[in-house]
C-alpha cells in the first residue's frame, strides 16, 4: 500500500463521478416519465439525439447561439407534448409491454425524422468550454467535465424546486404517489402527463448538448441511453435521487475498474463493467436503492 498513488486515485475517482453526473442527467429523463405513467421511455435516447442535431444544424446555418437554443427548446417541448397526445394517451391502461414497444418504435421514427430533416453527417458541437485539464487541490480534472457537472447539478436543482414549490410540480408528485387519488381530487392527468413529457424534452436537450459536445453529434449518440439503464437499476426507476446516486456509483465504479483491474481482463472493461454491476445488484435488490414502488407494481 506504500506505493499506492492516492492523487491518481482521486483523479480517476473524480473523473468517474463527473461522468456519472452526465449519466444521471440521461436517467432523469426516464424517471420523469416512468414515475407518472409507468412507461419505460426507450425513445429518450432518440430525443437526446434529435435535440443535439437540431441545435447544431441551426447554428451551422447561421442562427445565433441563443436563438438556436430557444428554438430547439420550443421544438423539444412541442415534440414531447405531441408524443404524449398522439401516441401514449391513446394507449392509456394498456399493458406495460405495449407502452414499451410503442416508445421503442418511436425511437426509430424520431431517428429517421432527424436523418430526413438534418441529414446523416457527423457534426462537431462547441459550447465554448475547452476539454483541458484544470488543477483543483492538486488533482487534475477536465474543465469540460466540471462545466457539464455544474449544468447537470443546476438542472437537478431546478427540477427539484419545480416539483416542490409549483402547482404543476405538486400535482406531478400527487400523480406519482397515487393516480386514482389524484383523479379523485380533480387533478387533470392529461395536462400533467403532457407537462412531464415537455420536461423530458428539456432534459433531453440539455443532455444532448453536453453529450454532443463530448462525443460529437452523430447517430450513435442515441446509444448513450444504454448507459442510463445500469443507473436506473441501481437507483430505482421511479426516483430522481436514485438516478443521481446511481449515476455517481456507475461512473465511479467503471472508471476505477478500468484503471485498477482492467489489465486482468485484457483492458476495455469500462464499456461493459456497469452492466455487471447492475446484474449483481438486480440479484441483491431488484427494486434499486430508492425504487420501492417497482416492487409494488410487480
Amino acid at each position: 500500500m506504500g506505493d499506492f498513488d492516492y492523487q491518481f486515485f482521486l483523479e480517476v475517482l473524480t473523473g468517474g463521478l463527473l461522468s456519472g453526473v452526465m449519466y444521471s442527467l440521461v436517467a432523469i429523463g426516464f424517471v420523469l416519465i416512468y414515475k407518472t405513467s409507468g412507461v419505460l421511455n426507450f425513445a429518450q435516447g432518440a430525443l437526446l439525439l434529435f435535440a443535439a442535431l437540431t441545435f447544431v444544424s441551426l447554428v451551422e446555418r447561421g442562427v445565433p447561439f441563443a436563438l438556436a437554443l430557444a428554438v430547439t427548446f420550443a421544438i423539444m417541448v412541442a415534440l414531447g407534448i405531441g408524443i404524449e397526445r398522439a401516441v401514449l394517451r391513446p394507449l392509456t391502461n394498456k399493458p406495460p409491454i405495449t407502452l414499451f414497444m410503442a416508445t421503442l418504435g418511436l425511437s426509430y421514427i424520431i431517428e429517421g425524422a432527424a436523418q430526413l430533416i438534418w441529414g446523416t453527417q457527423v457534426h462537431g458541437l462547441e459550447l465554448g468550454i475547452e476539454d483541458v485539464p484544470l488543477e483543483v487541490g492538486g488533482v487534475l480534472i477536465s474543465q469540460f467535465d466540471i462545466f457539464a457537472a455544474a449544468v447537470a447539478a443546476t438542472m437537478v436543482l431546478l427540477l427539484s424546486l419545480f416539483f416542490r414549490y409549483t402547482r404543476i410540480g405538486l400535482s406531478f408528485r400527487a400523480v406519482a404517489d397515487d393516480q386514482f387519488a389524484a383523479l379523485a381530487v380533480g387533478l387533470r392527468l392529461p395536462l400533467i402527463w403532457a407537462s412531464v413529457w415537455a420536461a423530458a424534452g428539456l432534459v433531453a436537450l440539455v443532455a444532448g448538448l453536453l453529450w454532443g459536445a463530448r462525443l460529437g453529434v452523430q447517430f450513435s449518440l442515441s446509444l448513450v441511453v444504454l448507459k442510463a439503464l445500469p443507473v436506473l437499476v441501481l437507483g430505482g426507476f421511479d426516483s430522481i435521487l436514485g438516478a443521481i446516486v446511481g449515476g455517481l456509483l456507475i461512473g465511479a465504479s467503471e472508471k476505477l475498474a478500468e484503471v485498477y483491474i482492467g489489465d486482468y481482463f485484457g483492458g476495455g472493461i469500462e464499456s461493459w463493467f456497469a452492466y455487471v454491476v447492475a446484474l449483481v445488484f438486480l440479484l441483491i435488490r431488484p427494486s434499486g436503492l430508492f425504487g420501492q414502488k417497482l416492487v409494488e407494481r410487480v
